[in-house]
């Protein structure tokens, strides 16, 4: 059988065209890294250690029964840098409503404690390895995006996730109403 050349054209065009798609498919949702548990919402998040600035070992449990937003940012992250000031206002202002603030830096103890010194902030920060459990990505951030954050409820579920900065209104969205 004698196929037309339009034929043969449209049909490299379509098998093209579906390629592409799942070329981009993948980039924007690559699989973990081998070993690496990726928890959704409703999950439990990973059982993870961070560390604080001065090397001190800290887990989210510390904080449970707390509703818990955990921000993840590093100090290169202009978006991170401008949102800090309006998570630290809000950790303050949800402090008694049984809801604690946590940042957790993907970046080095050096960087992040000098970042801290001329900017400090009424929350803890911590320190994760990105690929690691704890690292935004054992949390849900599949586009390895910062910033990222996590809501995780007094029962130690993942609420709600985020990709990008937060607004007022969204913060009070996620704070004001226990889930």
């Amino acid at each position: 059988m004698i196929r037309s050349p339009t034929f043969l054209i449209v049909a490299l065009a379509v098998a093209a065209a579906a390629t592409g798609l799942y070329l981009e498919h993948r980039r924007l949702h690559p699989p973990p890294p081998q070993g690496i548990t990726v928890a959704d919402v409703g999950d439990f998040p990973p059982d993870a250690t961070f560390l604080t600035v001065d090397g001190k070992p800290r887990q989210l449990s510390d904080w449970r029964g707390k509703r818990v937003l955990v921000n993840f940012w590093a100090t290169w992250c202009a978006p991170c840098r401008r949102e800090m000031p309006l998570l630290s206002e809000n950790a303050v202002r949800y402090r008694d409503r049984n809801v604690a603030v946590v940042g957790v830096a993907e970046d080095t103890a050096g960087a992040v404690r000098g970042f801290l010194a001329s900017r400090p902030v009424a929350y803890p920060v911590l320190l994760a390895d990105t690929d690691a459990p704890g690292g935004s990505l054992s949390f849900g951030n599949m586009r390895r995006v910062l910033p990222y954050s996590v809501l995780i409820g007094t029962d130690g579920r993942i609420v709600r996730r985020k990709l990008g900065t937060f607004s007022q209104k969204e913060l009070d969205e996620w704070l004001a109403t226990p889930p």
